[in-house]
């Protein structure tokens, strides 16, 4: 049985000790793949100095539970963890750690990015950047965003 976790956090992400403690949970696992997003400094030309991320509270762990069933329906995997900040975010933070377990690399390769894939374009965060020099603004979705979470769409499920 798949064991999954998923969790939205206004502390910082504190990648080594989630990936140590993923990496001590069960001696079956055969390969960890893992994805974690940093906050860049630069976006659409400008410099940017901070992100506020806001989200629904429940109904954003929902959508992040939804796409990791998603995920275990397709592939073969043994464990998921996500865990996303909100709230205040600086360059070089990370914003978002996926990490999949399987049994085999092949499996937990396309789960995770699967799962950051749909994570980008169906998780329900809305993200504002302060620019540096003053200014704010609300990020939009990206197209290629879009473009890489609609391939999924037409990829047929694997056969267990």
């Amino acid at each position: 049985m798949i064991r999954t976790e998923v969790r939205v956090q206004s502390t910082p992400l504190d990648v080594q000790a989630e990936m140590a403690e993923f990496y001590s949970a069960d001696a079956s696992v055969g390969g960890v793949v893992n994805f974690v997003g940093l906050m860049r400094d630069m976006n659409e030309g400008d410099r940017v100095a901070a992100m506020t991320l806001e989200h629904y509270p429940g109904m954003t762990e929902k959508a992040l539970e939804a796409i990791v069933a998603e995920a275990a329906e397709r592939w073969e995997t043994l464990m998921v963890r996500v865990v996303h900040r909100i709230g205040e975010i600086r360059p070089k933070d990370p914003i978002v750690l996926v990490a999949v377990a399987g049994a085999h690399r092949g499996e937990a390769f396309r789960a995770c990015e699967f799962i950051i894939d749909y994570l980008k374009t169906q998780a329900p965060f809305w993200k504002r950047e302060e620019i540096a020099g003053g200014g704010a603004r609300w990020v939009e979705a990206r197209a290629s965003d879009d473009a890489a979470a609609s391939a999924w769409e037409s990829s047929e499920k694997i056969d267990r």
